[in-house]
């Protein structure tokens, strides 16, 4: 199978502080040529998928990723429903790409969030990218859900966590999937938001395994030795996740 001349749908799945794996994922695309038709996000994903749909390169996601504190993303909030806000993740879209809406980005993307209500899939295709991004990235339990459109929507990890299946509902011919949590290791949980995101984790691995299945090209580097909650990793998660990238995509294209 070549990706040359082909539709690609570009998946990027969720795993909290690994995202920045994503970015160099971003890079090797960029350096072998790939023309990303689609790209779909959950979680973590969600938010570089935004990002790269409104055609910001790796370069420029990459100074993003250095600059981030977790305190840029949360906030302590007095809500029954979560222990913080990350109302924060909204100001970081605005302040990127502005208060823009999915019908006006460079390449159709597609976010994956959960309906708390009812355990639904909701794929995000349309209205204002922020509040997508924002549902999308709520873990259970730690951050509050976000509202749209009377819906209540939470992490989109719980019902796809490498979201697939809207690239071939857009039309994607063949679609890469970026799976950050294949054979991830835990340590012993160091306080409560360890734990909420280990249990949250957990729920969603054996999912993914059988939905990664259908993807054409899955890129999956081994994150073992990397926390999901440090995000002073960006460097060496940028840097895996360019050579796994490029050691996969290099199968299928023309040098």
């Amino acid at each position: 199978m070549s990706l040359e001349n082909k539709k690609v749908g570009l998946a990027l799945g969720g795993g909290a502080a690994l995202g920045a794996t994503h970015i160099g994922v971003l890079k090797a695309i960029d350096e072998l040529n790939i023309e990303v038709s689609y790209v779909s996000g959950t979680s973590i994903g969600a938010l570089i998928a935004a990002l790269f749909a409104f055609e910001m390169n790796h370069k420029a996601i990459e100074k993003i990723s250095e600059q981030l504190k977790w305190g840029d993303i949360a906030g302590m909030t007095l809500s029954k429903y979560g222990l913080l806000s990350n109302n924060k993740m909204e100001d970081l879209i605005l302040e990127n790409i502005g208060d823009v809406n999915f019908d006006q980005s460079g390449i159709p993307i597609a976010i994956i969030a959960t309906n708390v209500s009812n355990g639904q899939k909701v794929v995000i295709k349309e209205g204002r990218i922020a509040p997508a991004v924002m549902a999308s990235t709520c873990i259970p339990g730690i951050f509050i859900p976000t509202e749209i459109n009377d819906q209540l929507l939470v992490d989109g990890g719980i019902v796809e966590n490498v979201p697939i299946s809207p690239l071939n509902a857009m039309g994607a011919d063949v679609v890469i999937a970026v799976d950050l949590n294949s054979g991830h290791t835990y340590d012993r949980p160091k306080n409560i938001i360890d734990v909420l995101l280990n249990s949250f984790h957990f729920t969603m691995m054996s999912a993914s395994k059988i939905q990664t299945n259908t993807a054409d090209v899955l890129i999956k580097p081994d994150l073992s030795s990397f926390s999901r909650t440090n995000i002073d990793q960006t460097k060496e998660l940028i840097d895996i996740g360019y050579k796994e990238a490029k050691k996969v995509l290099k199968n299928y294209i023309s040098l």
